[in-house]
């Protein structure tokens, strides 16, 4: 930089330039944002679309394979159709009661907010207050 124009330059002029050059950073931060988080949410969608095709493959396949358990039950054990079909929404009903209530266990241990990030965010607004209460006026 110039020497004479430092000299001329005012520190309000200063300043200025600093919030100016700030207040650019800060919209040319937020764009970059902004186009990353495009770019994420479209990855997102298209592995969203993969896995519904995939679990809709699999509940119809699995829909089809407990169908023929329940008949090699019935056909194997010489019941009629409708016992197979029993035996197999019996266990069926067994498994989702157990998962149900394991997971409605594992469910009340959640803690909605992150404990250790709550902490730290009130000990920086405490230092933060403390520091600009004992800020010279």
């Amino acid at each position: 930089m110039d020497p004479e124009v430092a000299q001329h330059e005012t520190i309000g002029g200063l300043i200025r330039g600093i919030l100016t050059d700030l207040k650019t950073l800060l919209r040319e931060e937020i764009a970059l944002a902004r186009i990353e988080i495009r770019e994420q949410a479209g990855k997102a969608r298209a592995a969203a679309l993969s896995f519904g095709i995939a679990a809709a493959g699999l509940l119809f396949g699995l829909a089809f394979l407990l169908i023929a358990v329940a008949t090699a039950i019935s056909d194997e054990l010489s019941w009629p159709p409708w016992a197979g079909f029993l035996v197999v929404g019996v266990l069926l009903s067994i498994v989702g009661l157990v998962s149900l209530t394991t997971g409605r266990r594992r469910l009340r241990t959640l803690q909605p907010f992150p404990a250790e990030t709550v902490t730290t965010l009130k000990e920086n607004s405490e230092w933060i207050a403390k520091r600009l209460s004992s800020a010279p006026k």
